[in-house]
């Protein structure tokens, strides 16, 4: 193929569902051997945009062009698409979780890939899906290749989506939020592998993305969507540079900002909201053999923590998933027995249900998804009013719908914006609206802490600066004190004070965020910082 003639050429693709747009007459070309990143926030259309391409939506009325090696895509009969699925164009989709089937081992998924579209015998397919596995950078691949979805980690498992999407070298490869479930080191290899692989092949790649740092370390290309339409496009050192679009502006400027207050003025000789020395955290785990009739071991989730949070300070707490990082602060919210001492504010949650009950007014939690934190079947005055039932009992139905409105109106939703605001339920809302939710059901109680646990790792960026942008307001106002937890160095260098990093259940280093991000001693640390971009 000529390189000058485009491997892919979209024209006036349009996808509608129910007669709604999605994807409103977008153009773009990829050439051979080229990386194009289509970028932009949840609901933008650019997921729908690849999965139309092999036309794997349901129920949608798709039109346009998509030329593919002279073929127009979106014109094939069904029969010749399926030829072309997983041979010339494969995809690697967003959780690998749930795009690979639990009922076989990955390398009988990648094996069937090989005797479909290639035609190998079971034999040689099993011996090239253990080598492709190899490939991807999978250690004792022949003994992964017996394993099932759910005994692979998240870096592996997607390792393996990659390996079954390479099987039969596609000239065009889709990749659909490749890295977004995985930690942060896990995103840098997994980055590099598939440049890596990219490169050996030869082949073109898509990355559907909404991650500016991958865009800026992978692609050559990249396109902007709103709202279903692609509002600029070019080389990325030029649109990064000097973008045209406001959304595009907006979107590159939606990194977080620190602004948080140096100390908060009270806090000067007063005890420290929470104070942890040696915290240990244990599961137990069965034992095998003749012993695990009559005794169990333990796993070590954390192992001997200390740390200290003073009024109105943040303790960010970083660390790849199994560090160890939100086992403590399920310690921390008395939710999982722990030896070692842990103040709380003025007392402990080893004091009895009593005592329990008042700290529980003192220390609070933000989750990570709200949608699942947040009861499907309580409206929103229930959701937000619910702590006032057990911590101000005495409160009339006036009183308490009063304190609702009011905490709802401290973190930007006004019954004036959202008319029927109080009876409305979660699904109503957006992924930002419905975190300021969460915050305004721990904010009523009047809360001294909070515990933030992954507070913006499910929400778009430019939403994510707005929870943290708020967040920061209310730390100033309210002379809060954060517990975060998050694997995200950027919001750690936006939100905290002092910092912790978690590996393997073990505090590896810790101290402000200027010398722990800035000067880490580490190797782990560096990592994690390099990883960051």
């Amino acid at each position: 193929m000529n390189r000058n003639t485009p491997l892919l050429e979209v024209s006036n693709l349009r996808v509608a569902f129910d007669g709604k747009e999605v994807v409103r007459g977008i153009d773009f070309t990829i050439q051979p051997g080229e990386k194009l990143a289509l970028v932009g926030e949840s609901g933008s259309g650019k997921t729908v945009t690849a999965l139309s391409l092999l036309r794997l939506v349901m129920h949608a009325r798709i039109t346009g062009s998509a030329g593919f090696l002279g073929r127009d895509l979106l014109a094939l009969p069904e029969s010749d698409l399926r030829g072309i699925r997983g041979s010339d164009i494969a995809m690697i989709f967003q959780e690998p979780m749930t795009a690979l089937n639990p009922l076989f081992t990955v390398g009988e998924q990648i094996a069937e890939v090989l005797e479909l579209k290639q035609g190998h015998s079971s034999v040689d397919a099993a011996r090239m899906a253990i080598d492709l596995l190899a490939e991807t950078g999978i250690t004792e691949a022949q003994r992964r290749a017996r394993a099932f979805p759910h005994q692979l980690s998240g870096g592996q498992r997607q390792r393996a989506m990659i390996a079954m999407a390479l099987a039969c070298k596609p000239r065009l490869l889709l990749a659909d939020e490749p890295t977004t479930a995985l930690d942060v080191t896990l995103r840098a290899q997994i980055l590099d592998l598939l440049t890596a692989l990219q490169r050996r092949n030869g082949m073109a790649v898509l990355l559907i993305t909404h991650d500016l740092n991958l865009v800026r370390r992978f692609a050559d290309r990249v396109a902007v969507m709103e709202n279903g339409c692609i509002v600029e496009q070019g080389a990325v050192t030029q649109v990064f540079a000097d973008p045209r679009h406001p959304y595009t502006r907006r979107l590159i400027d939606s990194r977080p900002e620190r602004d948080v207050p140096p100390s908060f003025p009270d806090a000067v000789g007063h005890e420290p909201l929470m104070r942890a020395q040696a915290l240990r955290v244990t599961y137990p785990v069965p034992l095998g053999g003749v012993r695990g009739w009559f005794a169990k071991g333990e796993f070590v989730a954390v192992r001997g923590a200390d740390f200290v949070i003073p009024p109105g300070q943040t303790l960010g707490v970083i660390g790849e998933s199994g560090s160890g990082k939100s086992t403590l602060a399920l310690a921390a919210l008395g939710l999982l027995p722990f030896s070692g001492a842990l103040q709380v504010a003025s007392g402990s949650w080893n004091q009895g249900a009593k005592a329990n009950k008042a700290l529980r007014q003192s220390v609070q939690v933000v989750f990570q998804d709200p949608f699942s934190s947040l009861s499907p079947r309580m409206t929103i005055e229930e959701i937000v009013g619910e702590g006032l039932r057990v911590h101000a009992p005495g409160l009339s139905t006036a009183q308490r719908q009063a304190r609702v409105l009011t905490a709802l109106e401290e973190v930007g939703l006004a019954r004036a914006q959202f008319p029927g605001l109080l009876v409305r339920y979660p699904h109503e809302f957006s992924g930002g609206q419905r975190q300021r939710i969460a915050i305004a059901r721990a904010l009523i109680v009047e809360p001294k802490l909070l515990v933030l646990d992954e507070p913006t790792s499910a929400l778009d960026v430019t939403i994510q600066k707005q929870i943290l942008q708020l967040l920061q307001a209310l730390q100033r106002e309210r002379g809060l004190s954060y517990l975060l937890i998050t694997h995200d160095v950027d919001v750690i260098r936006a939100m905290a004070h002092e910092v912790i990093v978690m590996k393997d259940g073990d505090v590896i280093e810790s101290g402000s965020v200027e010398q722990v991000l800035g000067a880490p001693h580490h190797e782990y640390t560096r990592v994690l910082v390099a990883a960051a971009g």
